[in-house]
């Protein structure tokens, strides 16, 4: 299956390079609980206003987040359901991942004593 030239393939991976920034990825899960104002995330980011706004621009561009103006305020919000699905899976992914390295780091200290008493 192709997207337009583009191997499907490849379009998920610039679309998971385009997410692969932890700023937006911040933005993405303040923006699962609803529309928020570009001060409200300011305040939770606690970045520079002008790297807010170019990580804001790329997520606009690739249409993952949609913003309307509100008299002077700028207000942004998920373009749709799914990426806050994304966003809860990818949760659920690493917890089962860190569950994993937590289970072997276990493994390993259980079994230095007996390694040092040889």
């Amino acid at each position: 299956m192709r997207v337009g030239q583009v191997p499907l393939y490849q379009a998920k991976a610039e679309f998971f390079r385009m997410l692969g920034h932890p700023v937006r990825i911040r933005v993405l899960e303040l923006l699962q609980d609803g529309p928020k104002a570009v001060r409200d995330l300011l305040a939770a980011i606690e970045i520079e206003p002008s790297s807010l706004s170019q990580q804001l621009a790329v997520l606009r561009r690739s249409g993952i987040v949609t913003s309307t103006r509100t008299g002077s305020s700028v207000v942004y919000e998920l373009a749709g359901g799914d990426v806050a699905e994304l966003m809860r899976a990818a949760r659920r992914i690493l917890t089962e991942m860190l569950a994993g390295q937590n289970e072997l780091l276990e493994e390993l200290r259980e079994a230095e004593p007996q390694q040092a008493a040889r």
